[in-house]
C-alpha cells in the first residue's frame, strides 16, 4: 500500500472536484462531479440548468475561502492526488457534494459514498432530480467522440498558450474548447491525452 499523503493550506477550485492545495493537485476521491459548462435536466422535464457551474459554486461555498486538509494513499494518471478532503468546519468534503447532488459518487472507483447518493436521489437533489440527467463520466466520453472527428492524427486536446504565456490545455469537455484555436507557429500543439499535456508542461484551465 502506497504511503498515506497529508497536504492542508488554502484551495483553489480547479473544477467540480478538483482543488489545488500547497501546489498539489488534489481530486476528490470517490466522486464524479459534472464538468465545467454541463448542463443537467430540471425535475420537470423542461430544460435544463448549468448543473457543472452549480457544482463549483457548490464547493466554493463548502469550503468557504478556509484552509482544508486533505489525506489520500494514491495518485491518478494526471499527477493528483486521490484524497478525501475535510474542510475547517469538519465537513467530509466529498460526501458533501454527493449529499447535496453536487456529484455522483464514482463508483467505478469506489462505493464509499453511495449510501450519500442513495439520499440525494430519493430526495431529487441537484443532479438526481431528473434521471434523465447524463452523468459526468458519459458527457465526457461523449464530447470526447464528437471531437475526436476533427481532430488531426487522433489527438482532440487543444494545448493553448495564453496572453501571460501561461500553457493552458483544453479537453473537449472544456467550456472555452470550441473557441479555442491552435497555432502551431506559436508554440501551441494538440495532444492525445491529458497526461501527455500535464507531462509537456500544459495545464488545465483554472474555473475559479
Amino acid at each position: 500500500m502506497a504511503k498515506a499523503e497529508t497536504v492542508s493550506g488554502s484551495a483553489r477550485i480547479v473544477d467540480g472536484d478538483t482543488i489545488e492545495v500547497a501546489d498539489t493537485k488534489v481530486r476528490l476521491f470517490g466522486i464524479d462531479a459534472p464538468e465545467a459548462g454541463q448542463r443537467c435536466k430540471r425535475a420537470s422535464g423542461a430544460g435544463e440548468w448549468e448543473c457543472g457551474d452549480a457544482a463549483m459554486d457548490r464547493l466554493v461555498a463548502i469550503i468557504n475561502g478556509q484552509p482544508v486538509d486533505c489525506k489520500g494513499d494514491d495518485w491518478d494518471a494526471y499527477g493528483r492526488l486521490l484524497a478525501e478532503c475535510v474542510s475547517a468546519e469538519g465537513v467530509t468534503i466529498n460526501a458533501q457534494m454527493v449529499r447535496d447532488g453536487a456529484a455522483w459518487a464514482f463508483v467505478k472507483y469506489s462505493d464509499r459514498y453511495a449510501a450519500e447518493e442513495a439520499a440525494a436521489r430519493k430526495a431529487r437533489l441537484g443532479v438526481f432530480q431528473s434521471e434523465a440527467s447524463t452523468t459526468a463520466w458519459d458527457f465526457r466520453e461523449a464530447q470526447w467522440a464528437d471531437a475526436m472527428e476533427g481532430a488531426p492524427e487522433g489527438c482532440p486536446i487543444k494545448g493553448n498558450i495564453n496572453s501571460k504565456g501561461e500553457r493552458i490545455y483544453h479537453a473537449p469537455w472544456s467550456p472555452q474548447y470550441r473557441k479555442t484555436k491552435v497555432s502551431p507557429e506559436k508554440g501551441e500543439r494538440w495532444f492525445c491525452d491529458e497526461a501527455d499535456a500535464l507531462a509537456a508542461g500544459w495545464r488545465a484551465p483554472y474555473r475559479r
